[in-house]
């Protein structure tokens, strides 16, 4: 990370109500340089910039950055949960049934929650998640060979 860019997430880290710390920088620093990533690949990530980190300690600053809206989690249908960091506008996503990549989906019809229920239950819904099912260019291209 350049040293440019510690000042503007520690900043964010703050303004967010986290304590600053390097794994806190460097975890966020990671998710937005990466693709829709698992924990696993998170820690690596974060190993790579600060050195040892325990899952745990992934974990629970995953946590921390998701409540205060600094990270996106995201869970597809029998998928273990991702993480990605654009966060603060209405995109869907878009998942491989066979390989299992993700790609983001810019919603159609702008403003969250950017679809009407049929019944709100009485909720002030603020958010639809649409997930949409496929397959990605390679495994179309496979399977068809």
């Amino acid at each position: 990370m350049t040293a440019s860019k510690i000042p503007a997430v520690a900043e964010e880290l703050r303004g967010a109500g986290l304590r600053v710390t390097a794994a806190r920088v460097a975890l966020l620093e990671t998710v937005r340089s990466g693709d829709h990533l698992g924990v696993e690949a998170i820690a690596s990530g974060v190993r790579d910039r600060v050195g040892h980190i325990s899952l745990q300690a992934v974990y629970e600053a995953l946590h921390a950055l998701t409540a205060a809206g600094l990270v996106r989690r995201i869970e597809p249908a029998g998928s273990a949960a991702r993480f990605e960091g654009r966060v603060g506008d209405n995109h869907h996503h878009i998942v491989c049934r066979s390989c299992g990549v993700v790609a983001d989906v810019d919603c159609a019809t702008g403003d969250a929650p950017c679809l009407t229920a049929s019944d709100d239950h009485g909720f002030a819904i603020d958010e639809a998640e649409v997930i949409y099912w496929g397959l990605c260019p390679e495994c179309s291209t496979a399977r068809s060979a």
